[in-house]
């Protein structure tokens, strides 16, 4: 596998970067679009390529070109330009699609933790289904992260932003693409660790009051926290518990 090293974009294999999903491009199909940078090579409608996150193969049957609300297929492109691949929930932010005998490897895109934290939860529970999908969808879009309390399912869910305008954006968007309401309750946490190495059962930690355990959308352990001084006591008072400000790469 290639690492380290530049990509040669007129080298004859092909390589591309997923750096944008997006759900909901035709609201009469509920299609997600994941939209590649060609880096390398030339794509072609149909070819196979090697998805070195899933670690396999790969058609990429359908090769979108979108100006505005026009879409066309394309055929072929080549280092440089953009296509959106339809995609049924395989790909994440920071894929790397490639052909060769050598793999090609690009970077990934590091998840940042969060600060501003709110508790979501669906009016009509009649809408589970519904309400479920979209948190699922728009989190897979990388626009907001979000946590499970320990014990809870998907009726109630923590979600994860940098500003508040992104839960406005949230709320809009579950309203008008899923028929869903809901009501926010914000959270006094204003920090999120992720556990990676603990000297005991997440749940037999000390902690203080301010802090509180969740599980991320991969089954990840993590602790909120309202300061920087319940971050500094939960270290003193378990010793070898390490954190991480950014989430390990997971797939979904």
């Amino acid at each position: 596998t290639l690492t380290g090293e530049q990509v040669d974009p007129q080298r004859d294999d092909f390589s591309g970067f997923v750096f944008k999903i997006q759900a909901n491009m035709d609201k009469n199909h509920r299609d997600r679009i994941a939209f590649v940078r060609i880096c390398s090579g030339k794509f072609e409608r149909g070819m196979e390529a090697f998805h070195m996150q899933g670690g396999k193969k790969l058609k990429l049957a359908t090769g979108t070109s979108l100006m505005a609300d026009d879409r066309a297929i394309v055929d072929e492109a080549y280092a440089g330009d953009i296509v959106g691949l339809f995609d049924p929930g395989i790909f994440s932010i920071g894929d790397t699609v490639c052909t060769g005998k050598t793999h090609v490897q690009f970077p990934e895109i590091p998840t940042f933790a969060p600060e501003m934290f709110s508790r979501i939860t669906q009016v009509n529970t009649l809408k589970r289904k519904q309400f479920v999908k979209g948190m699922e969808e728009l989190a897979q879009e990388g626009a907001i992260q979000i946590f499970r309390e320990p014990g809870f399912g998907m009726e109630s869910v923590i979600v994860g932003v940098v500003g508040v305008l992104q839960l406005e954006v949230l709320e809009q968007r579950l309203k008008s693409e899923y028929g869903v309401d809901i009501v926010r309750e914000a959270l006094p946490f204003r920090f999120v660790r992720w556990i990676q190495e603990t000297p005991k059962p997440v749940d037999k930690l000390r902690l203080t009051s301010t802090s509180a355990l969740a599980i991320d959308r991969a089954g990840r352990n993590v602790i909120m926290f309202e300061n920087e001084w319940s971050i500094r006591l939960a270290q003193e008072n378990n010793k070898g518990l390490e954190l991480s400000e950014l989430a390990p790469r997971a797939q979904f």
